[in-house]
């Protein structure tokens, strides 16, 4: 499991060729190891990697809470934070979406270490934080969500996935475990 952070890509390979920081940078990870889903550059969080595809196509599956602490714009209501837990319409491959029911609570602000880039500061308006917990996971999703109650996504940081926690995992940090599940 490894702490991805902010502004890397949650593959090996980058068919773009751009200057970003790929997964292998953190470690000397074993050949043919894969990444369990993704994080997208601008998400944090756990990122559990497998050299075995079965394993990874189970997590992925919907036998599996993810959840997630999101930062957003705004002091998110109930009523929005009612409609996230009952599903929302999103767009999802140029078509409309309704997610599945989840859970979402708010939170206080979990104190995670400042990222490498500032999300903005006080004169911008007020934030606040929301779990969101999920067993599917299509395109961008949780931000996609946020949006469509009225608090845009600003951070974005994936806490668990089944009984498996980001914990107290330093950004960066890698740990090898002998199973997943």
């Amino acid at each position: 499991m490894i702490h991805k952070p902010w502004g890397m890509i949650s593959q090996f390979v980058n068919p773009a060729k751009r200057k970003k920081k790929l997964l292998g940078d953190l470690y000397d990870f074993p050949t043919g190891t894969m990444a369990i889903g993704r994080l997208d550059v601008a998400s944090e969080g756990l990122l559990l990697l497998t050299t075995d595809g079965k394993i990874s196509e189970e997590i992925r599956s919907s036998k599996f809470e993810k959840e997630y602490y999101v930062q957003v714009d705004g002091i998110i209501n109930e009523e929005a934070v009612e409609k996230l837990k009952t599903g929302v319409e999103i767009g999802f491959d140029g078509k409309k979406y309704i997610t599945k029911p989840g859970k979402a609570f708010l939170i206080d602000d979990p104190k995670f270490p400042l990222r490498s880039q500032k999300i903005r500061d006080e004169r911008h308006g007020p934030t606040s934080w929301v779990s969101i917990i999920i067993r599917e996971g299509k395109f961008r999703q949780v931000r996609k969500m946020t949006a469509a109650v009225g608090y845009p996504t600003l951070r974005l940081i994936r806490v668990r996935i089944g009984k498996i926690e980001l914990g107290n995992l330093k950004n960066n940090g890698v740990i090898e475990m002998d199973t997943l599940m």
